[in-house]
């Protein structure tokens, strides 16, 4: 337990007396812990805006009301600079292998259209949008002026980037969570609840959906599912088409999210090691994209 992050916790006005905090694992962005406050228990979200990442709390404060308001999300208790606190839910985190279960994979469905459609409707004040392109290429300029050691790899980042941003049109606007994880889906034995609204904002559904499939290592057959369950009708190549290319972004992202995280991030994390990972997933789908 960090002791500057408990004193930070303890001097909120929320709490009705002592409290106890537990650092939850598996954040690689915030600092999260599980509070108990009597006989109550809360998820405390610690952290600043982060630039680099375009990252606006704001945006994270208002995304998580509406989230809630849809049915969604945990609810929000309290709020102030460089802190969120949120309803605790019993529950499992999911992990990729959940994911890749039929059954569970039928409920995450609901659950995303849930989010693209009903989420506007309770939204309040100034909101980002997440279109990938433009955050790849900020992330680009991120990597030069860092000095990272990824430069040499940027001029043919840039140019996969072009190629799918055109590939990639036209869309439809929908409000994403962007940051399809596994981790980020909670099942309490009786529903799904989707956390973690970092990234939200309005983007194409096609990014959710390759996000949800390359993250979760989603077979061919489950990706020709995902989308005529999703979308409600047969799959088109056209369509497709524009799906390959919105996964190869979304693994892209991730790729860069990483870079940038090597040099910028404080979290206890092998970045290198992830940046990797997602760079040969990036590759390998970008071939079947060429393909495609």
């Amino acid at each position: 337990m960090n002791a500057t992050h408990l004193e930070q916790l303890r001097k909120l006005d929320f709490w009705s007396g002592p409290i106890e905090a537990t650092e939850l694992s598996g954040g690689i962005t915030n600092v999260n812990y599980l509070v108990r406050d009597g006989d109550r228990k809360y998820v405390a979200r610690l952290g600043s805006d982060i630039p680099e990442h375009q990252v606006m709390r704001f945006n994270e404060l208002a995304a998580s009301r509406a989230a809630h308001a849809a049915g969604i999300s945990p609810a929000v208790r309290h709020f102030e600079p460089g802190v969120l606190i949120l309803d605790y839910v019993e529950s499992r985190t999911l992990a990729a292998e959940n994911v890749q279960d039929q059954a569970t994979l039928e409920r995450i469905i609901p659950l995303v259209k849930a989010c693209h459609r009903d989420i506007p409707r309770y939204l309040r004040g100034p909101i980002l949008t997440f279109w990938v392109f433009h955050v790849v290429r900020d992330y680009a300029a991120t990597l030069q002026d860092g000095g990272s050691s990824h430069i040499s790899l940027l001029p043919e980042l840039l140019a996969c980037a072009d190629r799918l941003e055109q590939a990639s049109s036209p869309i439809d606007l929908v409000f994403g969570h962007n940051d399809l994880l596994p981790a980020n889906f909670l099942d309490d034995g009786k529903r799904l609840w989707l956390i973690d609204w970092d990234y939200a904002g309005f983007n194409s559904p096609l990014f959710d959906l390759g996000g949800l499939a390359s993250n979760n290592q989603l077979s061919e057959a489950q990706e020709n599912w995902l989308l005529e369950a999703y979308f409600e009708q047969p799959v088109t190549a056209e369509l497709l088409h524009r799906y390959s290319a919105m996964k190869c972004a979304s693994l892209l992202r991730e790729t860069m999210w990483s870079m940038v995280s090597e040099i910028h991030s404080d979290l206890a994390f092998d970045y290198a090691a992830y940046t990797a990972e997602n760079l040969t997933g990036f590759r390998a789908s970008y071939e079947i994209f060429l393909q495609s």
